[in-house]
């Protein structure tokens, strides 16, 4: 099991790629803390994992707020004694908007859970990594960072400040053997998908229209996603740092 002993705190756990993930890391040997704003989907989650023999702990957390990251690792470090994984996974969608219609609520929403949410959880678990010496930081980006989409600006602005903190914070963290990594999907079959299509519910045209943008000829699924996450966790990756991790099918070419 690559992930044997570790423990691990993933936001978002109570869907999509955070629930993928959380179940992954725990069949790999890893204790989960999953965090989420929705508690009841990070207990689902917990209950999953539980069912399958595995120590998970169900955490409520916004993660735009400080004192709920703040919760969150004490909690983690409390429940198990320390924390060799953070992945800042919870995020929020952009619906295809022109900039004179993006209101500042919506703007500050998207910054507040994307970017904010990424520092808090860092401000929180760096101290707690530097002090066992070491741990891996994953942070949630996206291709929309590198080939945006029209309309959605505030998403495509917000994971380039995700990109770009990784980079910085892989650099500063280095000597306290603090690997830092940002993984980027492209479109990925998510509750958040139909938002990014401007649509309820994702139809056929919507899902075609983006295939198309993508050589392999699919979309992600969160399982693609978490067993990136996985090898980006673990010892195999031991010399990854302050990279972008795209997982896109082609997209970024």
């Amino acid at each position: 099991m690559k992930l044997k002993g570790k423990v691990a705190l993933v936001t978002g756990a109570g869907s999509g790629i955070g629930l993928a993930t959380a179940l992954l890391f725990a069949r790999e040997g890893a204790r989960v803390a999953c965090a989420d704003v929705n508690e009841g989907t990070a207990k689902q989650t917990v209950q999953q994992i539980e069912k399958a023999g595995g120590q998970a702990l169900a955490l409520r957390a916004d993660v735009s707020r400080a004192a709920d990251c703040q919760a969150m690792v004490e909690r983690t470090v409390a429940s198990w004694g320390r924390l060799d994984i953070l992945f800042n996974n919870a995020g929020v969608p952009e619906s295809p908007t022109r900039v004179e219609e993006l209101d500042e609520a919506t703007f500050d929403r998207i910054m507040a859970v994307n970017v904010r949410g990424v520092y808090l959880g860092c401000r929180y678990a760096v101290p707690v990594m530097k002090k066992q010496g070491g741990g891996v930081i994953l942070n949630t980006a996206s291709t929309a960072a590198i080939r945006p989409r029209r309309g959605l600006n505030a998403y495509c602005a917000s994971k380039g400040a995700v990109i770009a903190w990784t980079k910085a914070l892989a650099m500063e963290l280095a000597p306290n053997r603090i690997r830092v990594v940002a993984i980027a999907p492209v479109a990925t079959d998510t509750p958040m998908l139909p938002a990014f299509m401007g649509k309820r519910v994702v139809d056929d045209p919507g899902r075609e229209a983006m295939v198309k943008t993508i050589p392999l000829g699919r979309l992600n699924t969160p399982e693609d996603i978490a067993l990136a996450a996985l090898f980006l966790a673990s010892d195999d990756a031991a010399m990854v740092t302050g990279t972008c991790f795209e997982v896109d099918g082609g997209r970024c070419i």
